[in-house]
C-alpha cells in the first residue's frame, strides 16, 4: 500500500534529519521525503501534524520467555505490546529454554516472529553451551544462523581463562560479545544496593564492586584480545567512568541503561515494592545522576527497556524471593522522553539513544528513514499525556512499579515494512 504520513516532524537522526515535511512508503519502503515519487499514488493518508515521525525504536534487551517460559509471555503478546510502544526491533537474550546455543533454536525463534507477523526480532548466541559457562558455544554456527552477537547474559564463567578464549573466538568471527558487568561471588545472595536503604529494610545487598571489578576485569581481557564489547545494563556511575576512561583509551566498547534506572533509585524499596526488584540493583540518588550523564556524555549509547515479563506469583513473595525484571515495552519511549521533557538531550539526540544507537551496536539495518530502507515507522505525539493502566497494558506480564503513573509521550502508529501494526484508538 502507497502511504503518505504529511506534516509530520521527521527526525532521523541517522541522517541528521530534522525538518517538518511529508514522507511517502511504498512496497514496503521510504519512497521518499518531501516531493512524492513519480507515479505515485495515495491509498493511505495519516495526518501527522503536531506528532514525531521518527524510525520506529530499536530494543536491545527484551525477554520474551519463548521458547520455554510460555505461562510468563510469548513472541506473540510481547511483540504486540512492542509495537504498541513504538518498537519494531527487538533484540532476545540467549535464556530461553532451550538456550539459543544451537541453529535450531535461533530458527525457532525466527519462525515465531515471521508468525506474530510484528517487529524483527535478533538473538543473541550463548557463549557457552547451555550457558553453563564451561564449554564454549558454535559461535561461528550461531552467526551464520542470525544471530547478531553473543553473550552468556547474567550466567558467571567458569573462570577467566574461558572467557578469554570466548573474547579470543569473538573476535575471530568478528561477533560483538555483550557483557553483563557482575562479579558473581560478590554479589552473593544480595538483592538490592549495599547501603543504608538495605540495611534499614534488611535485605542482603550487592555492592558496587560487585559490577565495578568485574567491569575492570572484561575491560583488561577486551584490551588483548581486541574484541568488540557491548555492555549491558550499567548501573553505577562508576561504571560510567570507567567506560568513559576505556573509551578515551581508544577500545571499541558500548554501553546502555535499562530504562527504568533513569528514574527510580534505591529510595523506591522503601515500602519493600517487589517491582522494584531489579538485576542489577537500583542503586543511590549519585548513581542515577552518573547515569543520566552517561547519556548527555555520549558515553552510554543506547536506551534499553531489559523487558522482563513475569506472572503474578513470581512478585508475590518476600522481596528477597521475588524475582527480578520489570516489564518494559511499553514505557521505553515515554521514560527516555522525560531526558528530552528536562532539556538533558535534544528530542534527535534522545531518540538517537532507542533507534539508530542500538542499530549500530547490533550491526543491523534498521533505526533510520534513509530512503530505499525499510519502512519501520514510529509516530508520536511528544507533549500527549496518559496514565498506565492494568487496562490499556498490553504485554502478558504486568510487573511494573509505573502503574499509576502519568508518562508524556503517546505512540500513534506503527508501521512495520510499511504495513500498519498499531494505530492508537482513543
Amino acid at each position: 500500500m502507497n502511504v503518505l504520513i504529511k506534516n509530520g516532524r521527521i527526525i532521523d537522526p541517522a541522517n541528521n534529519i530534522d525538518e517538518m515535511n511529508d514522507l511517502y512508503i511504498a512496497d514496503g519502503i521510504i519512497a521518499a521525503i518531501g516531493s512524492p515519487p513519480a507515479d505515485f499514488v495515495v491509498e493511505q493518508k495519516i495526518e501527522a501534524s503536531g506528532l514525531v515521525v521518527c524510525p520506529g525504536l530499536v530494543d536491545l534487551a527484551a525477554h520474551l520467555r519463548e521458547p520455554g517460559e510460555e505461562h510468563k509471555a510469548t513472541i506473540a503478546s510481547e511483540t504486540k505490546a512492542a509495537v504498541k510502544g513504538g518498537i519494531t526491533t527487538l533484540c532476545c537474550p540467549p535464556n530461553t529454554t532451550p538456550v539459543i546455543d544451537t541453529t535450531a533454536v535461533v530458527e525457532l525463534i525466527h519462525h515465531k516472529a515471521e508468525l506474530s507477523g510484528r517487529t524483527h526480532i535478533h538473538p543473541l548466541g550463548a557463549m557457552s553451551k547451555k550457558l553453563e559457562g564451561q564449554k564454549l558455544s558454535n559461535m561461528a554456527a550461531l552467526k551464520n544462523a542470525g544471530c547478531v552477537g553473543i553473550s552468556n547474559h547474567w550466567f558467571p564463567l567458569k573462570n577467566t581463562l574461558v572467557l578469554r578464549r570466548a573474547l579470543e573466538y569473538a573476535a575471530t568471527y568478528d561477533l560483538t560479545v555483550f557483557l553483563y558487568p557482575e562479579d558473581h561471588h560478590l554479589r552473593n545472595d544480595g538483592c538490592v544496593h549495599e547501603g543504608i536503604v538495605s540495611t534499614r529494610l534488611g535485605l542482603p545487598g550487592i555492592p558496587e564492586a560487585a559490577e565495578t571489578a568485574a567491569l575492570a576485569q572484561q575491560l583488561i581481557l577486551i584490551k588483548e584480545t581486541g574484541v568488540r564489547a557491548h555492555f549491558c545494563r550499567l548501573s553505577s556511575a562508576q561504571a560510567v567512568t570507567m567506560i568513559a576512561d576505556a573509551q578515551q583509551a581508544g577500545l571499541t566498547v558500548t554501553a546502555d541503561v535499562a530504562a527504568h534506572q533513569l528514574q527510580l533509585c534505591e529510595i523506591d524499596l522503601s515500602d519493600f515494592d517487589s517491582h522494584c526488584h531489579v538485576r542489577p540493583p537500583l542503586r543511590t540518588q549519585r548513581d542515577q545522576q552518573g547515569l543520566n550523564n552517561g547519556l548527555v556524555n555520549r558515553v552510554i549509547s543506547a536506551i534499553c527497556s531489559d523487558h522482563q515479563p513475569h506472572e503474578a506469583d513470581a512478585k508475590l513473595k518476600p522481596f528477597s524471593d521475588t524475582e527480578p525484571g520489570i516489564a518494559g515495552l511499553e514505557t521505553l519511549l515515554p521514560l527516555s522522553l522525560r531526558l528530552f521533557h528536562e532539556q538533558r538531550l535534544s528530542l534527535p539526540e534522545l531518540l538517537s539513544k532507542i533507534t539508530s544507537e542500538p542499530a549500530r551496536i547490533l550491526q543491523i539495518s534498521a533505526g533510520t528513514l534513509a530512503i530505499q530502507s525499510a519502512a519501520d515507522i514510529c509516530i508520536f505525539d511528544p507533549d500527549h499525556y496518559w496514565e498506565i493502566t492494568p487496562e490499556s497494558w498490553l504485554s502478558q506480564g504486568y510487573n511494573t512499579p509505573f502503574i499509576g503513573w502519568e508518562l508524556k509521550g503517546h505512540v500513534t502508529h506503527t508501521f512495520i515494512d510499511g504495513k500498519l501494526v498499531y494505530q492508537y484508538q482513543p
